[in-house]
């Protein structure tokens, strides 16, 4: 079993940066592939990114390809994603998200994660 905890999350100004934490207990991460996902009132949940569980490689949605950056720190069983340039479009409420399957396989479909944090609000004024 993993626990998932967010934080980081708040009010930014758009242009602006925020850095989400997501702390894991329960497990190592090391061997787990983790990815952020976000759901805006009224949309489903989308996926933002992911990582792989050495860290190696890296998974983007178009729409925050090159503004935001996944990392990990297995030492610290963290996950992070450093925001930048946020734009009031990135305004939703971001979940952490850890999946037993080893696979990359479909990373993005967020039906195939196993645990999930409880979720850090994201507001982007313009």
């Amino acid at each position: 079993q993993v626990q998932l905890v967010e934080s980081g999350g708040g009010l930014v100004q758009a242009g602006g940066s925020l850095r989400l934490s997501c702390a894991a207990s329960g497990r190592t991460l090391s061997s787990i592939i983790m990815g952020w996902f976000r759901q805006a009132p009224g949309k489903e949940r989308e996926f933002v990114a992911a990582i792989s569980s050495s860290g190696g490689s890296t998974y983007y949605a178009d729409s925050v390809k090159g503004r935001f950056t996944i990392s990990r720190d297995n030492a610290k069983n963290t996950v992070y994603l450093q925001m930048n340039s946020l734009k009031p479009e990135d305004t939703a409420v971001y979940y952490c998200a850890a999946r037993k399957l080893q696979s990359t396989v479909r990373i993005t479909t967020s039906r195939l994660y196993d645990y999930w944090g409880q979720g850090t609000q994201v507001t982007v004024s313009s």
